[in-house]
């Protein structure tokens, strides 16, 4: 736990209307008091992020539901008393605490309990909501370091609490109970076995819906190099046809791959969590590195690969810049 004279200091700054860098277990998020709309349209710009893409509202516990989301069905509440603190946000009809600034204009609100003891004490300390997306450049490739923050974002953050490296790695599943039966929005550090054993029965992943969330971008967590996506059988031949082209290329993957002696292998391993907790910062050093292209070894879908998987999808589709 961090001094808490620290503690009070981030406290004090989110009451005024400033922005400060939270380490979560997920991501580090750039979290600004909630309900203060001029906080919030200052976290947008500070990211570069449309006004229209909705924020997360983190809250310090599931007792404080009923402040924010005016329906809560009791799915909602069995899965707050089966993973908050956690890796999952849920997507409720919003009450009017929830502004606009926050929903992007939506009727609804995305909620989540953080799982990490210096977000969760900021939050008891402060007895509200911070809105805390990625601290990291709109469409970039998430912090899960105090560093990384550091070198994205500089001087623009009003203070930087360093907790450690994120232990999830990957950002939270967010699962849509605004109406009718539950899904999933976006795939995340909770797996969808997981939901699914908790409600008892299927909950389909929606690659398409009319309620805007978080990171659903098809572009998104993207490193400076371009991503090149491969099954496990297939990096070799990717590796050689971009090599033939005279690009630099390196490969995140196992140490299981076999590859030509002086490819330079980030390594990303099999096992999906392990896979989640590493794979931002192996994107991270890949472009300090200068490679032209990444070949990315895609985990197998279940579990939290699924995660894994839609964050190299969004990696490598094409952007606009």
């Amino acid at each position: 736990m961090l001094n808490p004279d620290l503690l009070d200091r981030a406290v004090e700054l989110l009451r005024r209307g400033g922005v400060i860098a939270l380490p979560t277990e997920t991501v580090y998020g750039l979290a600004a008091n909630a309900e203060d709309e001029l906080a919030v349209r200052r976290v947008f710009a500070i990211k570069g992020r449309p006004a229209t893409h909705p924020l997360i509202v983190h809250i310090p516990g599931a007792e404080h539901l009923s402040q924010w989301a005016r329906v809560i069905p009791d799915e909602a509440q069995a899965l707050a008393k089966a993973f908050w603190p956690g890796p999952l946000t849920l997507v409720l009809p919003r009450t009017a605490r929830a502004t606009d600034a926050v929903t992007g204009g939506q009727d609804t609100v995305a909620l989540r309990v953080p799982g990490h003891p210096v977000a969760l004490e900021v939050l008891r300390r402060m007895g509200g909501g911070v809105a805390a997306p990625s601290a990291n450049r709109f469409g970039r490739v998430s912090p899960t370091t105090a560093e990384h923050v550091q070198q994205d974002l500089g001087g623009d953050v009003d203070l930087v609490l360093d907790g450690g490296p994120s232990t999830v790695g990957v950002e939270s599943t967010i699962v849509d109970l605004s109406s009718g039966a539950p899904a999933i929005l976006r795939p995340g550090g909770l797996a969808t076995e997981e939901v699914e054993r908790v409600l008892g029965r299927a909950v389909p992943v929606r690659a398409s819906t009319t309620v805007r969330v978080s990171g659903s971008l098809a572009s998104h967590y993207a490193p400076r190099a371009g991503v090149v996506l491969a099954e496990p059988s297939e990096v070799g031949q990717r590796v050689e046809a971009l090599r033939a082209q005279g690009l630099r290329v390196g490969v995140l993957g196992p140490v299981s791959l076999s590859l030509p002696g002086d490819v330079q292998r980030f390594d990303v391993p099999g096992e999906p969590a392990e896979a989640a907790r590493v794979l931002y910062a192996r994107l991270r050093e890949a472009d300090e590195q200068g490679h032209d292209v990444l070949v990315a070894c895609l985990p197998l879908a279940s579990g939290l690969g699924i995660a894994v998987r839609d964050r190299l999808s969004r990696a490598a589709a094409p952007r606009k810049e």
